[in-house]
């Protein structure tokens, strides 16, 4: 499998590291909720997913990646924005 990197271009899979789901974080501190949600519990789609990755053996940006985890279809791949390193 192949993932463009809006920097570089097109690079192998095995220099990327899989970085976790693109989730929306909860606002304040109620850690008996909404946070406890949020780390702990998670969907396994199967179909379209929104993934953070990071070029870990190239540039070392922090990419949004929508993909398909059935078939590992890659629908977009970019840059993410305050997503950290």
């Amino acid at each position: 499998m192949r993932m463009t990197c809006p920097l570089c271009g097109a690079r192998d899979l095995r220099e990327f590291t899989f970085r976790g789901a693109a989730l929306a974080r909860p606002e304040g501190d109620d850690w008996n909720g909404a946070w406890h949600d949020y780390v702990h519990l998670r969907d396994n789609p199967a179909g379209e997913s929104r993934e953070y990755w990071a070029h870990s053996a190239g540039c070392g940006a922090v990419l949004l990646v929508t993909r398909d985890t059935r078939t590992h279809e890659v629908f977009s791949v970019t840059l993410a924005e305050g997503a950290g390193a």
